[in-house]
């Protein structure tokens, strides 16, 4: 068996900042940390559609959104037809594939090429069942349990999580995935993905990681001039942290960044058991490890939470390949432009196996190519070269330009800048040639014109954003 093993660990909003190796003044990663200077860590790295499903069809798929199909957020929509997926590419290999942790696919049991998937999905009933997590919490004594704290699935209030620390998703997941290495096939190479359901809120770290962020050390959100913009699109993105109907004064911004962090912390150091246990079942030498995220957080930043957002803390993920395989590439941080649709051909070149014909993404060791990024998510859409980055929001037609070498909390728009003309007009060039789908409507005479302004009127919130029960009996199927 000369194929190396690979453990790919997913998160779900973890912003390619928070970590102490790309300089975060406040996380604690040490874990990580530790992965990049032993690895590679790209600095670049983006999700072309911020926001859970579409970007974890690409990182499975090696999709663009405009091929696999999904540029908002599909939640019934089954994988494309005809398209190898990670897993199955490794399978077809000779590779054993397991996952634990969130898929996020429909529909839900759907294994996309995988041997065995042990699910935790957010308790997601309306898709017609309970999953692996949820029938474990039954089993030890805590059915129907899992939301008993009360926070929600797309809000930033937070407590301590409310059952012991064995029952959190974070540590569950962590324990599934070492009973699934202890339990292989010794006489075939493993694709293992480890998929945690957090940072993403609910914000329910453990008490112990909590404590790790006492108030008085945290950093505070960053702010720029063009936070007060009243464009619809801004106004939109702000729409919790600004104005009369805002949810979230002073006190709970710095709760919510403390609980987030800890959130990280806690995966960062069950991260040190899957390397315990690789290394005491004679797998760590012959191991490839990469960590990533579906998308980043904006946490407050610019006033604004949550994803869908072409700022680097939504867009921008962490993404670092380790492992005693990549030794000759010890220490290095890469500037390439990245995304998730190269994670499947840089995996399977490593292991030497053959990459499928659909793939759209490049092999990341190899030798890059790609000059310019396009990304799109509703009707937002993002070029960027690596160093300058181009937003564009159609609705009010306006464009915000970043030089993120200078300026990577991008405070500074330039868009409006004669002596940045020139770059502008680069970048839109190349989002007008990648307009598709209706969207070359936004188009006069080569020109960007987008879709009227109006006014944003807030909507009611009775779900309170997606709000879960407590779940015994089951909710109905939906």
């Amino acid at each position: 068996m000369d194929r190396p093993h690979v453990l790919l660990i997913n998160t779900d909003h973890w912003s390619g900042r928070l970590l102490g190796c790309a300089g975060h003044p406040v996380i604690r990663t040490p874990t990580l940390d530790a992965l990049a200077r032993d690895g590679i860590r790209f600095s670049s790295c983006y999700s072309t559609c911020p926001v859970c499903i579409p970007a974890r069809r690409s990182l499975m798929t090696s999709l663009s959104p405009r091929s696999h199909g999904d540029r908002v957020y599909s939640d019934r929509m089954p994988m494309p037809q005809g398209v190898t997926t990670l897993a199955q590419a490794f399978r077809d290999g000779g590779y054993q594939a397991v996952a634990v942790g969130k898929l996020h696919v429909y529909p839900q049991r759907n294994r996309i090429g995988f041997d065995e998937v042990i699910l935790s999905e957010e308790a997601r009933y309306e898709f017609g069942g309970t999953d692996d997590y949820e029938d474990w919490l039954a089993r030890h004594g805590y059915l129907g349990l899992e939301y008993a704290h009360g926070m929600s699935n797309n809000q930033y209030f937070t407590r301590p999580w409310h059952l012991p620390e064995e029952a959190h998703a974070t540590t569950w997941a962590t324990r599934q995935m070492i009973r699934q290495i202890k339990r292989r096939d010794p006489t075939r190479p493993s694709f293992f993905y480890l998929s945690y359901i957090h940072p993403h809120p609910p914000l329910v770290p453990l008490r112990d990681y909590l404590d790790m962020y006492p108030p008085e050390a945290m950093d505070e959100p960053v702010c720029a001039d063009w936070d007060r913009e009243e464009t619809y699109a801004l106004q939109y993105a702000r729409r919790d942290t600004a104005g009369p109907d805002a949810v979230y004064g002073p006190r709970e911004i710095r709760e919510a960044r403390r609980a987030f962090y800890a959130q990280c912390t806690h995966i960062d150091h069950q991260l040190r058991l899957m390397i315990g246990t690789l290394k005491e079942e004679g797998l760590l030498d012959r191991t490839i490890l990469a960590f990533t995220s579906d998308h980043g957080d904006m946490l407050f930043d610019h006033g604004m939470t949550g994803k869908r957002l072409f700022y680097d803390g939504s867009c921008r993920v962490p993404l670092i390949l380790s492992g005693k395989p990549l030794q000759s590439r010890r220490g290095e941080v890469n500037p390439a432009l990245a995304c998730l649709e190269d994670i499947m051909p840089t995996l399977l070149t490593l292991c030497g196996l053959p990459v499928p014909e659909t793939c759209e993404g490049i092999d990341l060791l190899g030798d890059p190519s790609r000059d310019l990024l396009y990304a799109e998510i509703d009707q937002t859409r993002m070029v960027t070269d690596g160093r300058y980055k181009l937003i564009y929001y159609a609705v009010g037609n306006r464009t915000q330009l970043f030089d993120l070498e200078n300026d990577p909390r991008e405070c500074c728009d330039l868009a409006g800048l004669p002596a940045c003309a020139g770059i502008r007009r680069r970048l839109e060039d190349f989002l007008i040639r990648n307009l598709y789908g209706g969207d070359e409507a936004w188009v006069q005479d080569g020109r960007l014109v987008g879709l009227p302004d109006h006014p944003y009127a807030s909507q009611p919130n009775y779900t309170l954003s997606n709000q879960r029960g407590l779940h015994w009996p089951p909710p109905a199927a939906r």
